[in-house]
């Protein structure tokens, strides 16, 4: 009989917040897949966990997938995690998963500590649809090419970057998208934990005159629509609407196409009258 393979979160930043079905995934598994086994047994020595430790770095993914699934096919029960946070959310373990369910594999996710939606929760900005796009390419025309595609997107877009290429990717965002509002997100979950918040030239600038450590969360203000109709027009579809007997969705997606409103903030307000 084939083993499982879980897929866990473990801690950003502070080890407390690895959790207790997490610690007893990691705990009962014959082994443990990581990027880097140094960075990794710092965190299961801190609780207990002897698992045995195989390594899956980013550039060797291809070559070891396919071993640890043999293993797997072999009936060893084994866990994904990665240095920080969700494995396969732009970290390795995409392939491995990919290639254990086309094995027939059950993959069994074990939720936690995620930066995006850690950042997301306390930035400020909306969070009834948001963009995630990882990492930006290195290369800047590409990067504004990416960019360039979720433009006219009035969810909020969200993005990882790396210290030293933090203000740099802020002022191309701003050339690309305009000075719209934002919030970087730095060493969450430590002890030095910020949020910079204001429009993308602002932020760069307090930047510019500070070091920039850690960990880094950019989050940009969705494109703003142009309202056409007022609150109480929106109020009046939507109350005939609901006479009607129209799921709520569906009438919010019409009517916020004709109101020039997002349909997240239509639906919210349908979701009231309707209460």
């Amino acid at each position: 009989m084939a083993g499982r393979l879980h897929v866990v979160a473990t801690p950003i930043g502070n080890l407390k917040d690895l959790t207790f079905r997490a610690v007893e995934v990691l705990k009962a598994v014959q082994f443990i897949v990581c990027e880097d086994t140094r960075h990794s047994r710092r965190l299961l020595d801190a609780y207990g966990i002897t698992s045995s430790l195989m390594s899956l770095p980013a550039f060797a993914e291809g070559e070891r997938a396919g071993a640890i699934v043999q293993r797997l096919l072999g009936g060893d029960d084994g866990a994904l995690i990665s240095d920080a946070g969700t494995p396969a959310i732009s970290d390795p373990g995409e392939k491995l998963v990919t290639e254990a369910l086309a094995a027939g594999i059950h993959v069994i996710p074990i939720p936690g500590p995620s930066a995006v939606i850690t950042a997301l929760s306390a930035a400020g900005l909306s969070t009834g649809r948001f963009h995630f796009l990882g990492f930006l390419p290195r290369q800047k025309s590409d990067a504004l090419a990416m960019v360039s595609e979720v433009a006219a997107l009035s969810a909020t877009l969200v993005f990882y970057e790396a210290p030293g290429r933090t203000v740099d990717t802020l002022e191309m965002l701003k050339t690309a998208l305009g000075d719209r509002q934002c919030t970087v997100a730095r060493e969450l979950t430590k002890m030095h934990e910020t949020f910079e918040r204001g429009t993308l030239s602002e932020v760069a600038s307090r930047l510019q005159v500070s070091e920039v450590l850690g960990e880094i969360v950019i989050l940009v203000q969705g494109h703003a629509r142009e309202a056409k109709w007022t609150e109480a027009q929106v109020r009046e579809a939507l109350s005939a609407a609901i006479s009607r007997g129209e799921r709520m969705k569906l009438a919010a997606g019409d009517i916020a196409k004709s109101a020039g409103w997002s349909s997240g903030d239509v639906y919210k307000l349908g979701l009231q009258l309707k209460g």
